[in-house]
């Protein structure tokens, strides 16, 4: 017989130690990484893929969405003081853009200083808004493998149950197709939830980080038109 064991063996043996030793033929030793992939069956490479897509999302996001890089400190304040010194030259701006996303929103402002209260805010919005879609960039993508992770994880389920419902025969049930089943179900569902989890929470952590570095930027940006047009000091 198939498995490494021969037919006299499975026989003599009690039935229930006969049953587990076919179920623990079907399982390499160790429970390696590998063996769990197999034992998982084909619906785990989805999932596999997606888990490989939310990591690098959420540790390119991590690095993304440093507040240091998005909001530097005492930015305003040094625009204002050049401003002040040196006037809004074009290389200033050019520069000022290039340093961070509140740059950016900054020199919109200082390009349109010679205007009304009215168009530097106009520009303001402007490219705030272009601003506030690049620092979401990527988070639809790692909420919609947080919301599908969960309906893979569940396919798997179905195919392992019709794996369990496939090993029934008139003679009996096949226990190692019977073990293959139930491991494709569970395992999937498992990894599933695994990947669901951290990235519905990353996911909705960079959401309320990104607003709040728009709600700063946006405070920041107002002074600025407040303090250009002398309706305060800085």
């Amino acid at each position: 017989m198939e498995n490494g064991f021969s037919l006299f063996d499975a026989q003599d043996l009690p039935l229930p130690t006969a049953q587990a030793k076919v179920l623990c033929s079907n399982h390499p030793e160790g429970d390696s990484v590998f063996s769990i992939i197999m034992a998982a069956g084909w619906p785990i490479w989805p999932l596999l893929f997606a888990s490989i897509v939310a990591v690098a999302l959420i540790i390119e996001r991590l690095g993304a969405l440093r507040r240091a890089k998005v909001l530097p400190s005492g930015l305003l304040q040094r625009v204002i003081a050049d401003y002040r010194q040196q006037g809004a030259s074009e290389s200033t701006i050019a520069a000022l853009e290039q340093q961070s996303p509140l740059g950016r929103v900054l020199a919109a402002g200082l390009r349109n200083v010679g205007s009304s209260r009215e168009v530097m805010r106009e520009a303001i919005e402007e490219t705030g808004a272009v601003v506030a879609h690049e620092l979401e960039r990527y988070l639809t993508t790692l909420g919609t493998i947080a919301s599908l992770s969960p309906l893979m994880g569940l396919f798997g389920t179905v195919v392992g149950m019709i794996e369990i419902f496939g090993s029934q025969s008139p003679t009996g049930s096949n226990p190692v197709q019977l073990a293959h089943g139930i491991s494709v179900a569970l395992y999937n569902t498992g990894f599933g939830l695994l990947i669901a989890i951290p990235s519905m929470v990353f996911w909705r952590h960079f959401r309320a980080q990104v607003n709040s570095f728009v709600i700063d930027m946006q405070q920041q940006a107002v002074r600025l038109v407040e303090v250009l047009h002398g309706d305060r000091q800085a």
